[in-house]
Order: structure tokens, then sequence, then C-alpha cells
């Protein structure tokens, strides 16, 4: 198929690659007729067959549709970027970059690809597939803070050294990492776009998850603003600046659990007191108004 030699190599990408050899005729055999001969940094094409999917990958999930879509550009067009690999011992192709390209390119019945052969340990491979999934467009904020957490912990990088792995300043590094501190519900709420990054910075600021959760359940009921829920948020914080702070709880890890979930349940602190004597106790649920009573009783099924 003539088509499916077809591409393009635009100056950003080859300036972010540092490659600026030109294809010749040799790189354009397929790799398995020249293994030995190919140069780190060069565009050749390889097999489809030979390429494997890169273990570090932090991307789990590809829109079908969106897939098709760019398949059906490939096959009018040829693949306009290549992808990036690694050779592996074995003689075959790791993939480092370019997963959407590569499933969307076996979507269009193509059977080898350019790519280029770049030298790199695993660590490397990591960092870079965390860098391109950062760089998507589409990319939430809690996948941003996840694949900087997983830069930090997994490459060894401090919070400056990231910054300028992904190009930005450590504030903002450090303002992605800490919605990872927020409540699961409220991360999923970030995750599925119901709630905006300003609504989240705002309850970020909110020392008790009690309270974060309950803020979050007004922004989701009630459709408030990002200026509004930083409002409730000073309200609540000069509230509870003549409070004790609360010890830390010696409770037994069970209950503990069991405390913690009706929390997430109820959105609101829960209290559970047991007896280590007698095995009795009782739940205490506070709210914080009349609509978040009623709220409390409907999940009670009151």
């Amino acid at each position: 198929m003539a088509q499916q030699r077809k591409f393009g190599l635009g100056k950003g990408l080859s300036a972010l690659l540092n490659d600026t050899e030109e294809v010749n005729q040799a790189s354009r055999k397929p790799m398995e007729e020249i293994p030995d001969r190919e140069t780190p940094g060069s565009v050749n094409f390889i097999k489809i067959s030979l390429i494997e999917v890169n273990p570090f990958q932090p991307r789990s999930e590809f829109d079908e549709q969106a897939l098709e879509e760019l398949a059906n550009s490939i096959r009018i067009q040829g693949l306009i970027q290549p992808i990036t690999v690694r050779k592996t011992e074995a003689g075959r192709y790791q993939l480092i970059s370019g997963e959407r390209r590569l499933r969307a390119s076996k979507l269009a019945g193509f059977t080898e690809l350019p790519a280029y052969v770049r030298t790199a340990n695993d660590q490397q491979m990591l960092e870079m597939a965390l860098i391109e999934n950062i760089q998507r467009e589409n990319l939430n904020a809690i996948e941003v803070a996840l694949s900087f957490q997983r830069m930090i912990d997994e490459c060894n990088l401090k919070q400056d050294e990231l910054g300028e792995r992904v190009s930005k300043n450590r504030s903002t590094v450090t303002n992605y990492l800490r919605l990872l501190k927020l409540p699961p519900d409220i991360q999923a709420s970030i995750r599925d776009g119901r709630i905006t990054m300003g609504h989240a910075r705002a309850l970020i600021t909110v020392a008790e998850p009690d309270k974060q959760l309950y803020l979050h359940r007004e922004i989701i009921d009630k459709g408030l603003s990002v200026r509004k829920i930083e409002e409730l948020v000073r309200a609540l914080q000069n509230n509870s600046t003549s409070k004790k702070k609360p010890e830390k709880s010696s409770m037994p890890f069970q209950f503990q659990k069991v405390q913690d979930d009706l929390a997430s349940k109820f959105a609101t602190r829960v209290k559970l007191s047991v007896s280590s004597k007698s095995g009795s106790g009782f739940i205490e649920i506070p709210f914080h108004s009349e609509d978040d009573l009623n709220r409390i009783l409907e999940l009670l099924d009151w």
C-alpha cells in the first residue's frame, strides 16, 4: 500500500527530539531487513508486529470514537508524526510515546510505521511517557496531579526539578499535588468536571475533611460559584477559630474505618464512640444547616 508510507515531519517535533537527519531510502526499509543498522535518533520504518506497548504508559483509557477518527485521517494523510521507540535485547521495539497513533494505525490497516529509535533506560521511558501524558490538551487536573506524583515518586525528582521538566513553576506543581490530599469523592468530581480547579483550590484551604465534603456537596447541589464557595470557606474558618482542636483518635482500626466510610457516605464528619468493655456506643452525625440536615435525612431514607 503506497499510502502506508506517507508521513511528514514538522520543525517543532524535530527540534523537540533533537533529530535533524533527513529520512533516506535505506531508513525506509522494514527494520527486520536491517536489524543492526539503525541509528539512535533517526527515523526508520518498523513493522507494527515488532512493537510492544510501553509498560510505563500512565494512560489506560482511549476514546474509541476519537481513535477511529484518527485512523480515518491516517488512511488519507498517512502518519504525520512518527512514534518513538527503543530497541530491546530481543530485537523487538518498545513504545516510548505515541500509543494513540499506534492504535489508530492498526485500525487503519497499516503494517509498519515511521519511528524514532532512541536510547532510553526504564526511568527515562517512564519520564518521557509521563511528560507526553501531561502535555495532552484534554487531561483533567487529577490526571495531571497523579502524573506529577508518579514522576516525583518513581523518577526521584524534586518539585522544582519536575517543574523544569514540564515547563511549569514550582507553585503550579504544588497546587496540583495538593489536590491528591482531598477526599476521594472530591477528586472524582474534579476528574469528572463537576467542580472546577478554582473550587478545588478553595476546598484545599479547609483543613477538616468533613467540612471539605460539606462544601463540596453545596457546590454540587446548589451550583455555587468559586467566589461563593470562597465566602463559605472564610465563614467556616472564622467560626472554627475558637474551637478546640480535636484529639487524635485511638479507636481500633476496624471502627475507624467504619467511621471514615460513614463520613464519606454522609459527606460530613461522623463521630463513632464504642465502649471497649461492652461494645456498645453511639454514632453522631452533625449538620451545618437545615438544608444539610434534610440531605442527611434523605440519605437515611427518613
